[in-house]
């Protein structure tokens, strides 16, 4: 793609990456094919190609965001889809993100949309404000249909019970079981600590039953992906860097051997804390030491070893494969081969590279979408006829748990009980139901 940007404007460092980037796009359409929302609405301009004309005469033009840029923009899922499908090898996330930041700068959004994000800004990132914000949730909840937009699927969002705060989610030391084979620092995230602690809690027991050693680190918190996709920068700069400093302390005292994710969404951003603070003299290498450091919980696993399984689980699943996890950090076969290798057996889905419409803040800003995304996910899933669902980012779990009749289950818990621990609370009533099949079975005999 050609672009007119002048000598003073590609002095930016910001604006020459835009330029790099938006001069690898060949118009080639490919990305059309396989964009959620161009599927979904037929609009070129919801397309990844349509959308990167509109930046490209955003930025050129250097001039505030449109109502209609804004519109475009908004209703990308950020499921990036499209870089994996793209020959050309365009980094679209690097562009809507510059994007969505000129939006920020540039345009005064109408009132309640503006409150709504400035709301999850504030609560989303902090687990204590999180879980006082559900417990206010609960009573509302009922009456969510009554709310118009992103206030009622915020509601609907909500959880109909809040489960009690972990204490492995403070920061702590747990210790390998036997000898020490790894160490590693563990991110506990922000909403995932509030809506399923049980998460962190498998991937502690996990790790320490393989001989990890696991810190949760002093002064680690969210990963700066919710305010990074809203645009606002210098919130999600600032979390990266306290994250960075936890785990610089954590690598330069007894050393580092992964800082491992449990949430996909998390993962691609903390992978990309290094371009993100490229420009900061102060941040840019401990900033890439710790990206190269990341990985996914299931990347780990796949690379260290899991041991034979010690129950016999003998249940299908349908693998649903985060797009964080499958577009953003290309990550394919780990997840499967784990699983199989624990016991299960899997199912793929149908139009797997398609985004389910939980997508960060997506399923409660873009609510209409996010659902009928939802839906036809869903429908792809139970298709499988499999038994319950393995997923790697919570999101996606809570995004396709309030539609489906299936059970849906993070990965690393299915591993965790597989592995010796316990079985997930999700599977409690599949796990009775055959139980009882099976002394049904029995006695008939």
């Amino acid at each position: 793609m050609q672009t007119n940007f002048t000598l003073a404007q590609l002095a930016d460092p910001n604006i020459a990456e835009a330029n790099k980037i938006l001069r690898a796009c060949v118009h080639c359409g490919f990305c059309t094919a396989t964009c959620p929302t161009y599927t979904l609405l037929g609009d070129e301009l919801d397309s990844p190609r349509g959308r990167i004309y509109l930046i490209k005469e955003m930025l050129e033009k250097d001039k505030p965001a449109t109502e209609e840029v804004v519109t475009h923009i908004d209703r990308c899922l950020s499921c990036l889809s499209c870089m994996t499908t793209c020959p050309s090898g365009v980094h679209y996330m690097h562009l809507v993100d510059q994007a969505r930041a000129h939006i920020e700068d540039t345009y005064e959004r109408p009132f309640l949309d503006r409150w709504i994000r400035e709301v999850l800004a504030m609560v989303l990132p902090y687990p204590g404000r999180f879980r006082l914000a559900l417990m206010g949730a609960l009573v509302a909840r009922p009456f969510a249909k009554l709310f118009p937009g992103p206030l009622g699927a915020m509601l609907a969002l909500a959880p109909k019970r809040i489960p009690k705060a972990s204490r492995i989610d403070k920061p702590q030391r747990a210790r390998a079981k036997g000898e020490r084979k790894a160490r590693v620092a563990l991110l506990n995230g922000c909403a995932q600590q509030v809506l399923e602690p049980g998460i962190n809690e498998a991937t502690v027991r996990l790790l320490t039953r393989h001989g990890v050693e696991v810190v949760v680190a002093r002064g680690a918190g969210c990963c700066g992906a919710l305010t990074h996709h809203m645009g606002h920068e210098e919130s999600a700069f600032s979390f990266a860097r306290s994250n960075i400093e936890a785990w610089t302390r954590e690598l330069e005292g007894e050393g580092l051997d992964a800082v491992i994710i449990n949430a996909s969404g998390c993962g691609t951003t903390v992978k990309d804390y290094g371009f993100m603070l490229r420009n900061d003299p102060d941040w840019a290498e401990k900033a890439a030491r710790i990206s190269t450091l990341t990985k996914d919980v299931t990347e780990f696993f796949h690379e260290f070893g899991l041991m034979e399984p010690s129950v016999e689980t003998g249940l299908t699943l349908a693998y649903h494969s985060a797009c964080s996890m499958q577009h953003g950090q290309k990550i394919h076969e780990p997840p499967r081969a784990l699983l199989r290798k624990a016991g299960f057996a899997i199912k793929e889905v149908p139009e797997s590279h398609l985004c389910c419409g939980s997508a960060g803040t997506y399923n409660i800003m873009q609510p209409e979408i996010a659902s009928q995304l939802r839906d036809r996910k869903v429908a792809n899933i139970e298709s499988t006829g499999a038994e319950a669902i393995a997923a790697g980012n919570i999101g996606c779990i809570t995004q396709i748990g309030g539609a489906s009749k299936l059970p849906i289950v993070h990965t690393v818990k299915l591993l965790d009980w597989a592995t010796g621990g316990p079985a997930p609370k999700e599977l409690e009533s599949l796990l009775q139901g055959r139980a009882a099949s099976q002394a049904g079975l029995q006695a008939a005999e």
